[in-house]
């Protein structure tokens, strides 16, 4: 593990595998930490360097009262890959982390990115009374406005623990390995909630599906069957990305929003086929 203070002086715990080739550099979801990478990090590092960070507010990071925004998080990556000196490498996202990269190609561009995995996002989570509906299915939409704002003041409430671990079962479907979910849930209680509902909020209010034309580098989505995120959501991001490829994990492989905790060995092959 590495430690970097962010220009607003913040800890960011990261580790860096090292070694020679393009690196990987990969962010996590909403509440989860870099943990969730650790089957890729252990299959993926052997032929590449590989990058993974603790977001501002979860896992080993510093927990400041401010900044839980996805740019200011964007900002922080950008920060990180400065201090690596990472004038080239693939990024992946898996949830927020994609939108995470989305900010950031919004911000500014993608001529460090040589490759982008996109991994089971929807480009705007939540149903705003603007869209129409056939835009809100189409785009993947997980909640309306009203069932955000229940959703947020739940998780802030005096049973906020019981929420978030409802809300982590929620993306699994059908029979859960009880070591997983028990995981999966440990590591989302090193975020407190001054940091994960606004964040939250923040997160499901963005809608990104006007960077999407805008990406030019190979890129790769993921989607799961079994996942709380509906598949078709993904579909909408490959086609509207010029030459973006889709991959959709069957509930076979994976039955969750955690393919690569679930089938480590297959997300990792597929990955490794597309980055390389």
């Amino acid at each position: 593990m590495h430690q970097l203070i962010t220009d607003d002086g913040v800890r960011l715990d990261y580790r860096d595998s090292g070694g020679d080739g393009v690196p990987l550099v990969m962010l996590h979801g909403w509440g989860q930490t870099q943990e969730m990478f650790r089957h890729q990090y252990e299959g993926l590092a052997p032929g590449r360097r590989v990058v993974t960070v603790d977001f501002r507010g979860h896992g080993r990071s510093g927990k400041p009262r401010h900044g839980y925004r996805i740019a200011r998080l964007a900002h922080d990556v950008l920060g990180l890959l400065d201090h690596l000196g990472l004038e080239t490498f693939d990024a992946l996202g898996w949830s927020m982390g994609a939108s995470v990269w989305w900010s950031f190609i919004d911000r500014h561009g993608t001529g460090r990115i040589r490759r982008l995995v996109l991994v089971d996002q929807p480009a705007a989570v939540a149903a705003v009374p603007w869209t129409a509906p056939a835009e809100q299915r189409e785009s993947g939409a997980i909640f309306d406005v009203a069932g955000l704002l229940e959703l947020c003041a739940a998780l802030a409430g005096p049973d906020g623990a019981a929420v978030r671990e409802g809300f982590v079962r929620s993306m699994f479907s059908g029979d859960t390995d009880p070591d997983l979910l028990a995981f999966v849930t440990e590591q989302i209680r090193a975020t407190p909630a001054y940091a994960g509902v606004p964040l939250l909020f923040d997160h499901c209010a963005q809608d990104w599906r006007d960077v999407l034309d805008c990406i030019d580098v190979p890129t790769l989505v993921l989607g799961c069957e079994g996942s709380h995120v509906d598949p078709s959501s993904q579909r909408y991001i490959a086609e509207r990305i010029p030459g973006a490829r889709l991959h959709v994990f069957p509930r076979s492989v994976a039955s969750s929003h955690f393919p690569f905790l679930e089938n480590p060995g297959e997300f990792n092959a597929v990955v490794e086929k597309f980055l390389s």
